[in-house]
């Protein structure tokens, strides 16, 4: 081997093992449980367990091709389980699915411990069941917002006035953006990353209302804060404030997030490597020319 298919073979081999650096783009978070709430009652025959296991069965197929989803299970001639999941519309099928099949089996034996009701939210999608009698079947919809979760994370301190002015103006913008939508919106405003989703087949006017109260939370409760998410029954908000230009997954520029810190560590490492073996082919290069050029010159 000359010296030059030597350093050919270098090169190579620098790139190939660029080719498998692991990526430094964040990993999908939605399966990470966000919050639970579970009844203290719990079944306690084996009927209510096989209906629950049905009903769970079908949510799991369906989450393959909808987002949403809705159905019941009867256990006797007077009760039956109501269920429904539903996952954020800008998620694809595949990963709607991978979300609901990473909740659903482990619900009843783990999470909620065999609870007769339960709601529980992930970053991508949250599943809904609870025990119900036949005649309340249309008596039980309810018209209240209520608060299941909230979370606000590091406030901004400096810049504060600007920061509040901006939310304003992008909490009106998302406030405006769901009333003509079809129960989910999603925009970008300046620096901020808003979305709002609410129940499928909500009216829109209850949907514009569920969200208002939302974005009221956290105005209140999270004042300052560099990103929010607030989960009510019928609907959920998030919003991030940016630090820099690019699409963000949640915090991914919020300051502090040690995520987008190990991300440019990781950039800087590549760029580091990937120059290194370009100088090193260069070089190796002009040292095989100067070589051949010697060679040449001891023949002449």
């Amino acid at each position: 081997m000359n010296f030059f298919q030597y350093s050919t073979t270098i090169f190579f081999i620098s790139i190939t093992f660029l080719l498998f650096l692991p990526s430094s783009k964040p990993i999908s978070n939605y399966n990470t449980l966000v919050y639970k709430t579970c009844s203290t009652q719990t079944f306690n025959h084996e009927s209510y367990s096989q209906s629950l296991d049905s009903l769970f069965q079908q949510l799991i197929t369906q989450s393959s091709q909808h987002k949403f989803f809705k159905t019941n299970e009867a256990i006797d001639d007077h009760t039956f389980i109501s269920g429904f999941f539903q996952c954020r519309n800008d998620i694809n099928n595949e990963d709607c699915f991978t979300c609901v099949t990473s909740l659903l089996p482990h619900i009843s034996n783990t999470l909620c411990n065999d609870s007769t009701s339960a709601r529980l939210q992930l970053q991508g999608c949250y599943v809904q069941y609870r025990t119900e009698q036949f005649q309340e079947k249309t008596i039980r919809e309810s018209k209240n917002n209520d608060m299941f979760h909230k979370i606000c994370r590091v406030p901004i301190v400096e810049y504060y006035v600007e920061f509040k002015e901006l939310m304003e103006e992008a909490f009106m913008m998302l406030e405006n953006g769901i009333i003509n939508s079809d129960g989910f919106y999603a925009m970008d405003y300046k620096k901020v990353k808003l979305m709002a989703q609410c129940e499928s087949g909500l009216r829109t006017c209850d949907c514009s209302e569920c969200v208002n109260d939302a974005v009221m939370v956290a105005k209140e409760e999270c004042d300052g804060s560099a990103s929010a998410k607030i989960y009510f029954d019928k609907c959920f908000i998030s919003y991030t404030y940016m630090l820099k230009s690019g699409n963000g997954d949640d915090d991914s520029y919020v300051p502090g997030a040690s995520r987008n810190n190990n991300s440019q560590k990781s950039q800087k490492l590549i760029a580091i490597i990937v120059g290194g073996a370009a100088t090193l082919f260069l070089g190796l290069i002009f040292v095989s020319l100067l070589n051949s050029r010697l060679r040449k010159d001891d023949y002449e």
